[in-house]
């Protein structure tokens, strides 16, 4: 269904492949739509306004919640990474409230303590097709978020949804879905997202984005935790010139205002490599429509060939020096036991979920109950993931 939104028409700004409101696939439920919004902007404001958002404030990437109050979270993560992606789409004559949107939701599929309770939860997963945290996300928007009277989800346009599931690239074959999580099979049957194409360019600019914020917000964050150094980050190439450059402009410095100095100069130069190398594939292709740019084979919005082996020198050094420091590993053992636990729990004694949660027909079928145990588990925060845990393996506690 075509949108017949007339009232914002398509900025000066904008390029003719970006994605334009008037142009819009629409909705799985149509709606009304409002004068003084366009409908990606309800998008991103239904985001805004949902549990899912709000939750993010109380899960992690790296750091268990109590470790610190500085540490970023997924929320602080989410909004760095839409300020980053807001500038390269308006750079490129992208709509930005459609890359906000992604960034913001990205992460809306994660479970509690980051990648340790993923992987926990994906291996409790197994027998029952497995956990994604991608297609969480998809589930959260147009499943498990309940607060609209007329369906369920957040209802988003088409735009945002394909964006949300194929962000990172197409994710099948056109008419193959064998492999597929069946959380995008489901959906897509009901809303062909063409989970074969690659998204439009809005969405790569938050995909690519992301991968800006987290190095670099994990950089911070290492050093600030002491598992990363100065000295350390300096046997980089880029970081090494960067760290010298900053050493040699601004004299000493305590190790909060360098480490700063740092990680905003490296995320310039990284969002003047992602236009630089964008501005070219652009040129190349000379896409006229958005479909050309699901179309074009690769993504359009990319760091350089330079950048992206910088890139991946520096996610290796991260897993060798922090993600598989001691101290973090001592901590995802601890947080991969929390979500095991109450996965076998919730699972096998589904009367301990909280009442709305138990629905008849869901729990006498194990297949459908170990995705809604899985559904309860991943929507948990770090914290309320610890105080069940307690509640229920505290023997000495006896409180509801």
């Amino acid at each position: 269904m075509r949108s017949r939104f007339r009232l914002f028409e398509p900025s000066p700004g904008y390029a003719p492949y970006a994605c334009l409101a008037e142009n819009s696939r629409g909705r799985l439920h149509p709606e009304a739509e409002t004068t003084t919004r366009s409908p990606f902007q309800r998008d991103r404001d239904r985001i805004i306004h949902c549990g899912a958002f709000r939750r993010l404030k109380h899960k992690t990437q790296v750091f268990v919640y109590h470790e610190g109050d500085y540490y970023r979270t997924r929320l602080t993560h989410s909004i760095e990474v839409a300020q980053i992606a807001r500038s390269i789409a308006i750079v490129l004559g992208l709509n930005e409230a459609i890359a906000e949107s992604l960034a913001l939701a990205h992460d809306f599929g994660h479970t509690p303590f980051g990648h340790a309770g993923e992987e926990a939860l994906d291996s409790m997963m197994a027998p029952y097709q497995g956990f994604d945290h991608n297609a969480q996300s998809l589930r959260v928007v147009t499943k498990l978020e309940q607060r609209y009277a007329g369906f369920d989800g957040l209802n988003l346009t088409w735009e945002t949804l394909e964006g949300l599931a194929k962000h990172n690239g197409p994710l099948c074959k056109k008419g193959d879905f064998s492999g597929l999580n069946v959380n995008f099979q489901n959906y897509n049957r009901q809303h062909d997202l063409e989970l074969h194409t690659f998204a439009s360019a809005e969405a790569q600019a938050a995909a690519v984005a992301d991968d800006v914020a987290y190095n670099n917000h994990d950089i911070a964050d290492g050093v600030t935790a002491g598992l990363l150094s100065i000295d350390q980050l300096a046997e980089l190439p880029l970081l090494g010139e960067i760290i010298r450059e900053v050493k040699d402009s601004c004299g000493p410095l305590e190790k909060g205002r360098e480490i700063h100095e740092v990680v905003r100069r490296l995320i310039n130069r990284m969002v003047n490599d992602i236009l630089a190398e964008s501005k070219r594939r652009l040129c190349a292709l000379q896409p006229e429509t958005v479909d050309d740019i699901r179309r074009a084979g690769d993504s359009v919005i990319s760091f350089s060939p330079q950048m992206k082996e910088f890139d991946k020198r520096l996610k290796s050094f991260l897993m060798r020096n922090m993600y598989r420091h001691y101290k973090v590993n001592r901590m995802s053992s601890k947080a991969r036991r929390v979500v095991i636990d109450l996965f076998e729990l919730f699972l096998n004694e589904p009367e301990c979920l909280p009442t709305e949660w138990q629905t008849p027909d869901v729990m006498e079928n194990e297949q459908e109950r170990a995705r809604q145990v899985a559904d309860f588990v991943a929507g948990m925060t770090d914290r309320y993931a610890l105080l069940e845990h307690k509640r229920l393996f505290d023997i000495s506690l006896f409180e509801l």
